[in-house]
């Protein structure tokens, strides 16, 4: 299939043959949804805790005699059925990392990209040609009503990737780290042939 390539100007240039079927067959909902979960599980810090009755600090006496008082018999003041006491089977330090293999990954971008195609949100450009200003970036995309959007360059450094760091409605990333939960949340995607090309023979 030929995706068509786009020049600075937005027009049309040349095509990007492809072999990978963008098709919607190919769109796996679930596996992408799997994906972002474990994104979003993965930025949990984990770092809650709560304390056992046996690491509450005092109740070493009883509180009252067992019998005699009314009352239910009471060994501690710092079970966990009184006030102040420890809690039973609270939160505890833990990692919320969810293991994500290699073929679920590939399936999950496969399916982006898949999506992005059919609902006419991928753009693929020759090249981003930017000076690193926010005003001109943004001015560029609102005028072709490409907000909300994802931006993928080739290089860590580029240029639209400053100029995009104080667009509310726009992230910019390389192709080392494109990240489908990003690729979710932005509704376009905007992304550099060579870039789309790097991406493509990820996937095999």
């Amino acid at each position: 299939m030929n995706i068509d390539v786009l020049n600075s100007s937005f027009e049309r240039s040349s095509s990007l043959k492809t072999d990978m079927d963008l098709s919607a067959e190919k769109i796996n909902e679930g596996v992408v949804h799997q994906i972002v979960k474990a994104a979003l599980a993965g930025r949990r810090q984990g770092t809650h805790s709560t304390k056992t009755r046996a690491q509450v600090r005092g109740g070493g006496a009883k509180p009252f005699k067992q019998k005699g008082t009314g009352n239910a018999r009471q060994g501690s003041i710092r079970s966990a059925i009184q006030v102040g006491g420890g809690v039973a089977f609270g939160p505890k330090p833990r990692s919320y990392r969810q293991k994500i293999n290699k073929k679920m990954a590939s399936k999950a971008v496969h399916s982006i990209l898949a999506d992005k195609y059919q609902a006419g949100k991928l753009v693929v450009l020759e090249k981003w040609e930017s000076t690193g200003k926010t005003k001109e970036l943004y001015e560029t995309l609102n005028s072709r009503d490409l907000f909300p959007s994802l931006l993928v360059t080739v290089k860590k450094d580029d240029l639209v990737l400053r100029a995009a760091r104080n667009l509310p409605r726009a992230k910019g990333l390389p192709v080392e780290g494109f990240s489908v939960y990003e690729a979710v949340k932005y509704e376009n995607l905007i992304i550099e042939k060579e870039a789309l090309e790097k991406l493509l023979e990820r996937l095999g």
